[in-house]
Order: structure tokens, then C-alpha cells, then sequence
């Protein structure tokens, strides 16, 4: 594919205000109404539930969430509790990622990690307590008057975020810094780590409405490993205060990603391509994916 500027509309769209800022706040009231006050014995336990949900999260993937809904026509309490079930999950994730035993970080989001500002058990219950509660939300008929759907995005938060997915991914990230791992090795982790919950993002709006997902599916696969490529080359030439996490960590743990192999330029275009490629897939929507497409080209333009 040649190397072409992402088309569309004006540059201004990859700006993170412009596309996140008010998907993010509708998912933010709603994580507030789901997660559990910080009371009783097991308070300290809630709080850091809640410490790590608010700590400055750009909501990617929830907001992902809500302009696949709209794709379709589904706005509402639907869309936002799905929403707000995934970020769960991805806020669960990073508490363990960031432990002593597997990424060892004491920095996320320019805030101390949970484990740094609880301690390691307190992360861990919290993490787990997150993931537990992003599937009662899932399985609650507030979501969805359907039993079907309700099941259907339980297998698929499962599938993209369990042992075939996401912590495979993980897994394999960890024997990274111990084996050599070609490109497609590289992009299987990359699918599996990030990707499986950018596609589980993109295919909600589908299974909510209960429309085909091939091409939601496609879409959040393409754009899962622009946005993987993207925070590499963010890894190697990126500002840790931008960041809000150290950089060079990747290189540091001798990990192997598409940006050593390929280099920083070649890694850059094939960033680009894959955007591109995403913003294709959506072809068949019309203006009405306009908010996905844009998030697209965020995902290669983004400084942080």
C-alpha cells in the first residue's frame, strides 16, 4: 500500500479533546454509579477499585465502545454499561501488568501504580475485583432486555480478555524478554495482548444491535495493532512526562517488538497502513462511522 496521508477530514479530528473528551465523561458517570463506595472493612479494597479506574485513562476502548453502538443506532445505558464493563477490564489489567512480578512499573498514567500507592495484595483483590465486575455488569438485565446478547458479550469480553486472549498475550510478553520472537510472533502478541479488547470494543456495537460483526471485527483488529505499533514508537522516542509512564522499558527487558525489527520509519508506515486499512473496512457505514474513523487516525497521530 503506498505510504499516502490517512484520508478524511481535517488533521484537527486526531486531536484526543475533539474525539474523546465528552464519550469519556457519559462513561465516567457510569463507572461512578457501578463502582463500590469505599466503606466497611473491605473499604480500602473498594478504593483501590476506584483509585485505578480514576486515574486519568484516556477511555479509549469504552468510548470505542459507544461509536460502534452508534454505528447502529444504539445509544444509552446499553452502549454505556458495555462501555463502562470494558474498561473495567482493561483497568484490571494494567493493575497486574504493572506488578513487581510481571512489568514491575511504579508509574501509570503520571500517578503511582496501584500496588505503589495500596500495596501488592490490596492491587491484586483490586484487579480481580474488577474483572468479576465488568461480567455481572455484562450479565445484568439493566444492559440488555435480551438474554442472547447479554451472553453474547460475556463470551466475547471472555474470549478477547481470557487465557486465548489478552493473558495469553501477556504470557507470551513475559517469555519475550527470554526468546527470540519473529514478526509474526510479534503480531500474533500484539492481537492477543492489545487487540483482543479494541476488537471486543468495536464488535459491541454489533452485538448490541445484533447485526453483523465482520466488519467491526476487522476494523478493531487492524486498528488494535496500529495503536500496539504506535505506543512502541512512543516506548523508544516518546515523552515519559507526556506519557505519564517511563520510556525505553521495552528495550531495557531485551523484548522484541515491530519497531526494533523494523525500525523506527518502517514501523511508522506500517502504523499508517494499518489505520488506513481499518478506516476502510467501514466502507459500508457511511457518515454514520465518521466518530470510528477519526479514532483511527488518533491512533497513529497521538503523542501519548
Amino acid at each position: 500500500m503506498p505510504n499516502r496521508s490517512l484520508p478524511g477530514r481535517s488533521e484537527a479530528v486526531v486531536s484526543l479533546p475533539d474525539i474523546l473528551e465528552s464519550g469519556a465523561r457519559s462513561v465516567d458517570l457510569t463507572l461512578e454509579r457501578l463502582l463500590p463506595q469505599a466503606s466497611g472493612p473491605e473499604g480500602r479494597f473498594h478504593e483501590a477499585m476506584r483509585y485505578a479506574v480514576f486515574n486519568g485513562g484516556k477511555r479509549l476502548r469504552p468510548v470505542l465502545v459507544t461509536l460502534s453502538a452508534a454505528v447502529f443506532g444504539i445509544t444509552g445505558i446499553s452502549a454505556l454499561r458495555t462501555a463502562a464493563a470494558v474498561e473495567m477490564i482493561h483497568c484490571y489489567s494494567l493493575i497486574h501488568d504493572d506488578l513487581p512480578a510481571l512489568d514491575n512499573d511504579d508509574l501509570r498514567r503520571g500517578q503511582p501504580t496501584c500496588h505503589q500507592a495500596f500495596d501488592e495484595a490490596t492491587a491484586i483483590l483490586a484487579g480481580d475485583g474488577l474483572q468479576s465486575l465488568a461480567f455481572e455488569v455484562l450479565a445484568d438485565p439493566a444492559t440488555h432486555e435480551d438474554a442472547d446478547v447479554r451472553i453474547g458479550l460475556v463470551s466475547a469480553l471472555a474470549s478477547a480478555s481470557g487465557c486465548t486472549g489478552m493473558i495469553a498475550g501477556q504470557a507470551i510478553d513475559m517469555a519475550a524478554e527470554h526468546m527470540a520472537i519473529d514478526p509474526p510472533g510479534i503480531r500474533r502478541l500484539q492481537a492477543l495482548k492489545t487487540g483482543g479488547l479494541f476488537v471486543f470494543s468495536t464488535r459491541a456495537g454489533a452485538i448490541l444491535a445484533k447485526a453483523d460483526e465482520a466488519s467491526m471485527i476487522a476494523f478493531g483488529r487492524d486498528l488494535g495493532t496500529a495503536f500496539q505499533i504506535t505506543d512502541d514508537i512512543l516506548d523508544v522516542e516518546g515523552n515519559p512526562e507526556a506519557l505519564g509512564k517511563a520510556t525505553g522499558k521495552d528495550a531495557a527487558a531485551g523484548k522484541a517488538t515491530l519497531v526494533q525489527v523494523l525500525g523506527l520509519e518502517a514501523a511508522r508506515r506500517k502504523a499508517v497502513e494499518l489505520s488506513e486499512r481499518a478506516i476502510d473496512a467501514l466502507e459500508t457505514f457511511g457518515e454514520a462511522a465518521d466518530g470510528l474513523r477519526d479514532m483511527a487516525r488518533f491512533a497513529v497521530h497521538r503523542r501519548a
